[in-house]
């Protein structure tokens, strides 16, 4: 069977909300008076876990942004965007590719919204996340769980 003849999952969303937010600047108004020349640095990653409701998941999406400038800390922001999704999947290994890909795809945007909203109300140039690319992060996952069980 080739992959447009695969039965592919049904997905509904729930809600979207954002589980977590904080910004923090430890230098304080320090940090403002510097020449700005940042450097970022990403941490990204995402959680799901199955709820009461059948085959509903909480997926979470958590990214935390530092920013040093002059190496000294600007600030650093962190962000976890939720869903509620519904997913009617014909496996598991369907039902763990869309958790892992099309949900933090679907949330995504909305994280890279407040990651900036922050940023800028925080005093800052705003902060662009590039796009990510999650079908290649779940296929490097796999790949590197498959490795982990060839090893053990």
């Amino acid at each position: 069977m080739n992959q447009a003849q695969q039965p592919q999952s049904q997905l509904k969303i729930h809600k979207l909300y954002i589980k977590e937010a904080s910004y923090e600047i430890p230098e304080g108004v320090a940090g403002f008076s510097q020449e700005w020349a940042p450097e970022l640095n990403v941490e990204l990653h995402t959680q799901t876990k199955a709820l009461s409701e059948k085959n509903t998941h909480d997926v979470v999406l958590t990214v935390k942004c530092t920013v040093n400038n002059q190496q000294k800390p600007a600030f650093v922001v962190e962000v976890q965007q939720a869903g509620i999704f519904e997913v009617l999947a014909p496996n598991e290994a369907e039902l763990h590719r869309t958790l892992g890909t099309l949900c933090p795809n679907l949330l995504y945007p909305y994280l890279r919204e407040v990651v900036s909203n922050l940023v800028l109300k925080g005093g800052f140039p705003q902060l662009s996340l590039a796009p990510i690319n999650f079908e290649l992060i779940y296929q490097q996952q796999l790949a590197k769980q498959n490795d982990d069980k060839k090893d053990a």
